[in-house]
C-alpha cells in the first residue's frame, strides 16, 4: 500500500468516520481524517448529546409539579437558561477532547480543514493534495430549511443549542422527531410553544397508534399543535416574528424554529466531478458494503440517507474498515434497528409497524396496552403510556415492539435483542415480568385486539 500517502482518508470526524478510522488503524492501515468543524459530528455537538441534556433539564418542571402528590411541598423555582447552556458547552468540549484522544491513541492523523475529492484516490485539503488507496465519505447531514420568503429569520436545531436567552414564545415548524423533542424541551422550560405541521399526526413513518398517542400527550402538556398547516412566509414584526401559513392563517412568536427535516452533506465535495452517483436528495448511492459508484470511494452515515442514527453510522464505519483492511467482507445489518424519540413522554420502537406488517404478512395479530403510569396515580397528572406488539400469527414471531411512555428507549433496547433473536409471542408470554414496572406489560398482554 506504499503507493499512496494513506491507505484510508476519511472526510468527516463524526461517529461513523471516527469509528472507521480507529478500526482501520487497528488493522494496520495508515489513516487520516479531515474535519472542518468540531470532532464528534452532529451527535456530539448539535444532536443527540446536547438534546438529551436539554430534555433532562426540561423534565424537572414536571417532576417538581408531580412531587406535590407524594407529600413534597412545592417552593419557588427559577430556571437559568445561560447556566444550562454553559454547562452543556463544557460537556461538549470535554467530549471533543475525548474524540481527539481516541484518534491520537489509535495513530490516526487529524487534519483540521475542509476536504474535497479531486480524484478517485485524491483529496484536496488545507492547500495540498493527498493520495489515498481508499476515500471514505462520512460528512453527515444538515437541517433543511424550506425556501420561503423570510426563511433567514428562522433558526434550526443547530442554533437552538446556542440561544443567548430563552424566548417567551416559540413556534416550531415540523412534526418529526426533532420537532417534537424541541417542543417538549421548550414547553418544559416554560416557553409558550406552538407546533406547525403539514400532516394530521406527528411522527410520520411511526406506528399509527404511537403517533396518535403522542399527539394526544402533546396536547395534554399544553403544546398548541396546528395540524395540516404549512409555512408560506416569515416576516419581522415589532413584537416578534410573524409566521404566515398557506391556508391564510398566521401566528407570532419570538423565535421560529424550522425542524423540517435533514439533508445529506454532499454539496461542494467534488463528488459528481469524479463520478460518485448521488440520488435526488443528494445522498451518496452505495451498495450493501457502503461502496459508491467509484470503486475506491465509500460512504457511511447520514450522507448516505439510509438510517440516520448514530449507532447505525458507527456500525457502517466499522463494517467498511473490516471489509477493506480486516480480511473479511462485512456488511452492516439494517434490520430491526431500534430507535427512540426523546419527546415527553418518550417514544421507542423496533421492528415493523402494524401497517408494514400487514403489507408483508397474511395474518397479523396486534396486542396493545394503554394505561395510566403508576407514578401518576398519586401525582394526578393526566397522562397515559402505550405498549404494542405486532405478531405474525402463523409463526408467532414478534415483528414489532412499540412504546410511548417514560424510559421507552431503555425498555425497547432490551426488546430489540429479543427481536434480533427471533423471539415468539409464546416466549414473551413465558417470561416472568418484573413487578411493579411498566416494562412488564410487554410480557403480560394475552389477548390480541
Amino acid at each position: 500500500m506504499g503507493d499512496f500517502d494513506y491507505d484510508l482518508f476519511v472526510i468527516g470526524a463524526g461517529s461513523g468516520g471516527v469509528r472507521a478510522s480507529r478500526v482501520a488503524a487497528s488493522h494496520g492501515a495508515r489513516v487520516a481524517v479531515a474535519e472542518e468543524g468540531r470532532l464528534g459530528g452532529t451527535c456530539v455537538n448539535v444532536g443527540c448529546v446536547p438534546k438529551k441534556l436539554l430534555v433532562y433539564a426540561s423534565s424537572y418542571a414536571q417532576a417538581f409539579e408531580d412531587s406535590a402528590g407524594f407529600g413534597w411541598r412545592e417552593g419557588s423555582r427559577e430556571h437559568r437558561w445561560p447556566q444550562l447552556i454553559a454547562a452543556k458547552d463544557r460537556e461538549i468540549t470535554r467530549l471533543n477532547a475525548v474524540y481527539r484522544r481516541m484518534l491520537d491513541a489509535s495513530g490516526v492523523e487529524v487534519v483540521e480543514a475542509r476536504a474535497r475529492v479531486v480524484g478517485p484516490n485524491t483529496v484536496s485539503v488545507g492547500g495540498r493534495e493527498i493520495s489515498a488507496r481508499y476515500i471514505l465519505l462520512a460528512t453527515g447531514g444538515r437541517p433543511f430549511v424550506p425556501a420561503i420568503p423570510g426563511a433567514d429569520l428562522a433558526i434550526t436545531s443547530n442554533e437552538a443549542f446556542y440561544l443567548d436567552e430563552l424566548p417567551r414564545r416559540m413556534a416550531i415548524v415540523g412534526g418529526g422527531y426533532i420537532a417534537v423533542e424541541f417542543a417538549g424541551i421548550f414547553n418544559g422550560l416554560g416557553v409558550e410553544t406552538q407546533l406547525v405541521y403539514r400532516g394530521d399526526l406527528v411522527l410520520r413513518g411511526f406506528d399509527l397508534d404511537i403517533r396518535a398517542t403522542l399527539s394526544d400527550e402533546l396536547r395534554k402538556a399544553g403544546i398548541i399543535v396546528h395540524y395540516n398547516s404549512a409555512p408560506a412566509a416569515l416576516e419581522q414584526r415589532e413584537a416578534g416574528i410573524g409566521l404566515l401559513l398557506r391556508d391564510g392563517g398566521e401566528l407570532e412568536a419570538d423565535r421560529i424554529m424550522m425542524a423540517t427535516g435533514r439533508v445529506p452533506n454532499s454539496a461542494d465535495l467534488g463528488l459528481e466531478q469524479v463520478g460518485v452517483k448521488l440520488n435526488e436528495r443528494g445522498a451518496v448511492v452505495v451498495d450493501a458494503y457502503s461502496q459508491s459508484s467509484v470503486a475506491s470511494i465509500y460512504a457511511v452515515g447520514d450522507v448516505t440517507d439510509r438510517i440516520a442514527l448514530t449507532p447505525v453510522a458507527i456500525a457502517e464505519g466499522k463494517a467498511v474498515a473490516d471489509t477493506l483492511f480486516g480480511g473479511a467482507e462485512s456488511a452492516p445489518d439494517h434490520d430491526n434497528v431500534p430507535s427512540a424519540v426523546f419527546s415527553q413522554p418518550n417514544v421507542a420502537t423496533v421492528g415493523l409497524t402494524e401497517s408494514e406488517a400487514r403489507a408483508r404478512f397474511a395474518h397479523v395479530d396486534v396486542y396493545r396496552a394503554s394505561f395510566r403510569p403508576m407514578r401518576h396515580t398519586l401525582s394526578g397528572r393526566d397522562t397515559r403510556s402505550l405498549m404494542k406488539l405486532v405478531v405474525d400469527r402463523e409463526t408467532e414471531r414478534v415483528l414489532g415492539c412499540h412504546m410511548v411512555g417514560e424510559d421507552a428507549g431503555e425498555i425497547i433496547q432490551g426488546l430489540a435483542v429479543a427481536l434480533k433473536c427471533g423471539a415468539t409471542k409464546s416466549q414473551f408470554d413465558a417470561t416472568i415480568g418484573i413487578h411493579p414496572t411498566a416494562a412488564e406489560e410487554f410480557v403480560t398482554m394475552r389477548t390480541p385486539v
